[in-house]
């Protein structure tokens, strides 16, 4: 056999066809530039629909800035559905002194012209991946997981149809966000994570021990703002404003782009490095609510359950960031 296909029969492989997609969110400045991201992508992402729930701010903000994502990357085919108000158990809780108190600080938001999608995102969920091939629908979990954790209680069956759940959440070597122990989407929902964790589904999770080794820095937000459209100098304005906070509070030079990081693992993987270990979340009213006991060492003997990401290429990440935010308007 060849090492290598001869030029003619390489031309003949057909491209990779794109993922089908649907993105889970809670909007969030991070999360909008996640969304301007995959719109700037359709040739690697299919995006059926965008499906909301509270996290950073309450359902009604996170359902309009997912809207005004939308509008931002002129994909008016892609719905929005909103689903979740509130966590599954807990009191809920918010992060607007991270985002601000509309969910998106640095540009001014407004009212999108096109409203939501008719009915609720659970049923949105169930129906579709209920419908779908079997493992043909990828997850894209960038909020807490209430949404489906609702959806996977109420219809277990729907797990064949999903091929992957990319999720950005969690932490262990890094240490929390929200507390010591706890990243903010398991701890805004962790009986919700604690039920998609159990699912079966093939799951990868990118927590902050690899977004917060992917950081922000002026050279790489002035070459998005010096990109000439206007999509560039909206995410340039977002990130300069989203940042502060965490350049403050860790000291770093750099802010992360959290929810970013889930767009680029699923464009181009090869940026990420990890290993299949086993992910457990402690849903124990104290110090340690909320936080993800990741197994990196294997000492609890249990089943691998999560591809846990610890490594990425910060410039790779936004080299790819930068040239797809370009392709926008």
């Amino acid at each position: 056999m060849p090492a290598s296909l001869p030029l003619s029969a390489a031309e003949t492989v057909a491209p990779p066809s794109p993922r089908t997609l649907i993105i889970d969110t809670d909007p969030g400045a991070d999360d909008v530039i996640a969304l301007l991201f995959a719109m700037a992508s359709p040739k690697e992402l299919k995006i059926q629909a965008l499906t909301t729930v509270a996290g950073n701010v309450p359902l009604e903000k996170t359902a309009r800035n997912a809207r005004l994502a939308r509008e931002w990357g002129k994909r008016p085919d892609i719905p929005v559905y909103a689903g979740a108000p509130r966590p599954l158990l807990r009191t809920p809780i918010y992060a607007a002194d991270v985002h601000g108190s509309e969910g998106i600080s640095g540009v001014e938001v407004h009212e999108p012209k096109q409203p939501l999608a008719e009915g609720n995102a659970v049923d949105y969920l169930i129906r579709t991946l209920r419908a779908a091939p079997e493992k043909s629908v990828t997850l894209a979990m960038l909020g807490p997981e209430t949404n489906l954790a609702l959806a996977l209680t109420q219809a277990p069956d729907i797990v064949k149809g999903i091929r992957e759940i990319v999720i950005m959440g969690g932490a262990h070597f890094n240490g929390g966000n929200i507390t010591p122990a706890a990243e903010f989407n398991i701890f805004a929902d962790p009986h919700a994570a604690e039920i998609v964790l159990k699912s079966g589904a093939p799951i990868t999770m990118l927590p902050l021990d690899v977004t917060h080794r992917i950081l922000t820095s002026p050279e790489r937000i002035a070459k998005l703002r010096n990109l000439g459209n206007q999509a560039g100098k909206t995410v340039a304005d977002i990130l300069d404003a989203y940042v502060q906070y965490d350049i403050k509070y860790y000291g770093l030079k750099g802010g992360p782009v959290h929810d970013a990081t889930v767009v680029a693992y699923l464009l181009k993987p090869s940026l990420f490095k990890g290993k299949r270990i086993n992910v457990q979340v402690d849903s124990r009213e104290g110090i340690t609510f909320g936080q993800t006991v990741a197994d990196w060492y294997g000492g609890l003997k249990q089943p691998a359950n999560v591809e846990w990401i610890n490594e990425g290429d910060a410039q790779g990440f936004f080299d790819l960031l930068t040239e797809r935010i370009a392709r926008l308007p």
